[in-house]
């Protein structure tokens, strides 16, 4: 991560709540749903690990997505993901909503997404965070674009700059390498 520009890590460093779109950011944007109508989502393990590190480091996790879906909740639980925010047409509204609940400024957040709905929060945020697979205006307005894929490591690579800014990556993976 030392090719990670200045202005990033100093915006890394002032983040205490990280937001993140689901599909084509926790997922490889891919939808499967079977002859029942049920939804199937693939998520990346390093990402869940990396998710649990960063909560563990004290920042707070979000997510806010457009689509509803029992899984994703469930991702949700299982990673600590503490606001969930699901069926959402307006992220923005959402996104104004939770930082008003939690006291913080739009600057303490990071919103990491993959698509032009996820435009107006990453606008106001203090770190736009997006993968390669999305629009090129969508990349062109990120403060940062992962080298991983969504669902491919994505998450993992953007909770671990975000500790790495703050000081707490070699604390959380310590335990690891005992």
């Amino acid at each position: 991560m030392s090719d990670i520009s200045t202005d990033v890590l100093a915006r890394a460093k002032a983040i205490k709540l990280v937001i993140f779109d689901v599909d084509g950011v926790m997922t490889d944007g891919g939808l499967t749903i079977g002859d029942d109508g049920q939804e199937y989502k693939t998520f990346n393990t390093q990402d869940g690990l990396g998710m649990k590190l960063l909560k563990a480091s004290g920042v707070q996790m979000a997510i806010i997505t457009g689509r509803t879906s029992n899984v994703v909740k469930q991702r949700s639980e299982s990673t600590g993901v503490a606001h969930f925010y699901q069926g959402v047409d307006d992220k923005l509204v959402a996104f104004k909503d939770l930082i008003a609940k939690l006291n913080i400024t739009a600057e303490q957040t990071a919103f990491m997404g993959d698509d032009v709905v996820d435009m107006p929060p990453m606008l106001r945020c203090g770190l736009a965070v997006s993968v390669p697979a999305a629009p090129q205006s969508v990349k062109q307005r990120a403060h940062y674009v992962t080298q991983k894929e969504g669902g491919r490591g994505a998450v993992r690579e953007l909770c671990e700059l975000i500790m790495q800014a703050q000081g707490t990556l070699e604390l959380q993976m310590a335990p690891f390498f005992k």
